[in-house]
């Protein structure tokens, strides 16, 4: 059994900053889609995520995936090799000091299985039979907050410090990605996003959108439309992608 992926993607740089530091892979030959959304002044943040998606096209789109196990661990390490490469730079350049990217990755196999490598505040979502479920945990002080009780998801959305990462790829000596399994059906569809997109529309209106949508890249469109109609804080992107068997 092939696999046959329909995908589309959607970058603007907002209403308010003067340059895009997101950044988005797709590449449908292997199963491989990624975002990234870089930090740092003198456009540090454009230079690290281009480095970390530069990093895991190279590592992971040499040939099909073989099995779940093996993906999860060249995810892993395609990861802590972008952020080595982040921090060689930095070094190399004062004035990318301390630079960093999210990272959302998202790998599919032929055989049902999907990987996820993530870290930060992007996130990857599943669409199923018309209800969104979030995949990942934002790595953010505001998360915390909630997890503890202290904030509800939606005051969580809306605080000032809602982008305050506890963890970023480059940032720190090593970076350790979070490993979601999960499984795909036909039917199915994944978004990967920036915060551009989760901090000012809430899921249910994503949910929605994807509900309305009829092809991937009219959705992500849309769902970056949807932003930037509602002010456009910040970069935003989306990555929709649908999976499908093929005899």
């Amino acid at each position: 059994m092939e696999l046959s992926i329909e995908q589309g993607a959607a970058t603007d740089v907002g209403r308010i900053r003067d340059r895009n530091e997101d950044g988005w892979i797709a590449i449908p030959g292997v199963g491989l889609f990624a975002v990234a959304d870089g930090m740092g002044g003198h456009a540090a943040g454009e230079v690290a995520s281009r480095l970390a998606l530069e990093t895991l096209s190279e590592r992971l789109s040499g040939g099909p995936p073989a099995d779940r196990e093996t993906v999860a661990d060249a995810l892993r390490e395609a990861v802590v090799a972008a952020g080595r490469r982040i921090r060689e730079e930095a070094t190399r350049d004062p004035n990318r000091a301390g630079m960093g990217t999210t990272v959302t990755a998202l790998q599919l196999l032929a055989g049902g299985d999907a990987v996820l490598a993530h870290v930060g505040d992007s996130r990857a979502y599943l669409f199923r039979a018309g209800t969104l479920r979030r995949l990942t945990r934002d790595h953010t002080w505001v998360q915390e907050q909630v997890e503890r009780g202290q904030l509800t998801e939606e005051g969580a959305r809306i605080h000032p410090a809602a982008s305050m990462l506890t963890r970023a790829v480059g940032t720190e000596e090593t970076v350790r990605a979070d490993i979601v399994d999960c499984h795909w059906r036909p039917g199915d569809v994944f978004l990967l996003c920036s915060d551009g997109l989760t901090g000012p529309v809430s899921e249910p209106e994503i949910e929605a959108v994807l509900a309305a949508g009829s092809n991937p890249g009219e959705e992500a469109r849309a769902l970056v439309d949807l932003a930037l109609r509602r002010g456009g804080p910040d970069n935003v992107t989306a990555v929709v992608v649908r999976p499908a068997a093929q005899a």
